[in-house]
């Protein structure tokens, strides 16, 4: 009886709650962004087109149950607010990721003593890469002393009671913040069978919109901001839920009760040691998926930008009056729509869209890869100005003489005779970029899904198979509402990267 007059006393403040925060977000709006910084509407307009185009192309539009979908966005809106626009939560985060990133260069002590002191000559092989072993060995150990368990459980809970989604799709979101896309399903495996299409589309989902922890750390070496990659993985969870309730509706009844979902198992270990052992092992096939990958992945690459280079001279595409026809200079344009409406400033659209279609067709590691190029020259010239003090221009013996100048999109450091190739972005762009570009949600991993899912549940694989790209579209979008919200936010303040030792 008294679980029941709760249950009514919530239903009552539910309406008014949501009243409340939609209020507090419009106003917000019209009174901190339209009137303080009122280019970042721009942003605006990709939350609503992606909304309304989800709506209009919803297997089932007249079933879409609005809560998850206006508590989704709302979340990713008000944990935006924290990190972007309050300078306590800027702050906090901005010191988690100095953190972190201290805590990963730990790292470097057993590159060191493995591969010698040149280790960081091989930067990506034996630097960035090395720390997908300790960080995997640090969530093994903290899986064994049920850390792990405990955040995921309560994320869920707390996912669950405010979406209205189920325990199964919601423990899995909240564990996709932590772990890959194919290990998350691990933790509901049971339940599977049982699950609605709606609830599959979400577990497809929630794998396609985040990346796991372990691949995080990797980014994080290579200076992606630590600060954002955080809070885009946690802000990428919601996302994806509500913009699969969107897309797919539930209109059947969950079968599989909360209490079973949320009992998670300690793990097979015996001791501290041998979860620390198993977690370094684990660690040895992502790796070399993401080693295998990188060179398949640029190789081709390569080899299609070629291909078009050699068509597009044909028909008199070649530098320098025009650009060199390339899946790149393709993608610039296709995706530019996007990355515009993203909020992401003009003069940068053109190189985020490439990495937009970089991440779809080829993989976030490579996308990632891109940004960091622009990461390090950004870092690279504020450091130069800095240096030289006067780095424009300025009148001597009566000419304009210039320190550095841009040699199509190239930077040349005058009296250095160095280029920082493809140039630079704005703070805005790079950190709308790290938003968008923050998920598995690539061609790639469609058959990574597959695998992993018709594994675990091989009477649903058929399911899975008709789902898996509606899911991997889904997921994409996830990423741009929370970089688009991130563009809709963003204060201006000058974000903190993590430069390697050697600046040129």
């Amino acid at each position: 009886m008294d679980r029941k007059k709760s249950q009514r006393m919530l239903d009552a403040l539910r309406m008014p709650v949501v009243i409340g925060t939609a209020l507090f977000i419009v106003i917000y709006i019209i009174m901190d962004i339209a009137m303080e910084t009122p280019r970042n509407l721009t942003s605006l307009t990709g939350v609503l087109f992606f909304v309304v185009t989800f709506f209009v192309f919803s297997h089932d539009p007249s079933g879409v149950k609005w809560r998850p979908v206006f508590w989704g966005l709302a979340l990713q809106f008000l944990f935006a607010l924290l990190i972007l626009r309050c300078r306590f939560g800027f702050q906090a985060f901005k010191w988690l990721g100095e953190r972190v990133y201290e805590f990963l260069s730990y790292t470097d002590e057993g590159s060191m003593f493995v591969f010698g002191e040149k280790y960081t000559d091989h930067f990506f092989a034996f630097k960035a890469l090395t720390v997908v072993v300790f960080f995997s060995t640090t969530v093994s150990v903290l899986y064994y002393l049920e850390v792990m368990q405990f955040i995921i459980c309560y994320i869920a809970r707390f996912m669950a009671s405010t979406l209205g989604t189920s325990p199964t799709e919601s423990l899995n979101a909240a564990a996709n913040i932590f772990i890959g896309h194919s290990e998350a399903p691990l933790l509901i495996k049971p339940f599977l069978p049982e699950m609605t299409n709606s609830e599959l589309h979400a577990v497809l989902t929630g794998g396609f919109a985040t990346i796991a922890g372990t691949v995080m750390a990797a980014y994080i070496l290579i200076n992606v901001p630590a600060n954002h990659l955080l809070s885009a993985s946690v802000m990428s969870a919601p996302a994806a839920l509500a913009m699969s309730k969107l897309i797919y509706p539930e209109t059947d009844r969950p079968r599989v009760h909360p209490n079973k979902v949320y009992q998670m198992d300690k793990g097979p270990e015996r001791n501290v040691i041998e979860a620390a052992s198993n977690g370094a092992s684990q660690s040895i096939k992502l790796i070399a998926n993401i080693a295998v990958n990188m060179i398949a992945f640029i190789a081709m690459l390569e080899f299609v930008n070629a291909t078009l280079a050699w068509f597009g001279a044909r028909v008199g595409l070649e530098p320098p009056e025009y650009e060199r026809l390339t899946f790149q200079f393709v993608c610039s344009y296709v995706f530019w729509p996007i990355a515009a409406m993203m909020g992401v400033d003009v003069a940068d659209c053109r190189k985020v869209a490439e990495m937009i279609g970089t991440k779809i067709f080829i993989n976030e590691l490579v996308a990632y890869t891109e940004l960091s190029v622009y990461i390090n020259n950004k870092h690279n010239l504020t450091w130069y100005e800095k240096r030289m003090r006067n780095m424009t221009s300025w009148v001597a013996n009566g000419s304009d003489v210039s320190e550095w100048y841009f040699s199509g999109e190239n930077i040349v450091y005058k009296e250095m005779n160095i280029t920082l190739q493809k140039g630079v972005m704005s703070d805005k762009s790079i950190v709308i970029s790290t938003y968008a570009l923050c998920g598995f949600s690539n061609v790639s991993s469609l058959g990574i899904m597959l695998g992993a899912l018709g594994a675990l549940v091989p009477s649903r694989k058929s399911d899975v198979s008709s789902l898996v790209i509606s899911a991997m579209i889904t997921g994409n979008v996830a990423c741009f509402m929370t970089a688009s919200i991130a563009g809709l936010l963003y204060s201006g303040e000058v974000e903190k990267t993590y430069p390697r030792d050697e600046l040129i």
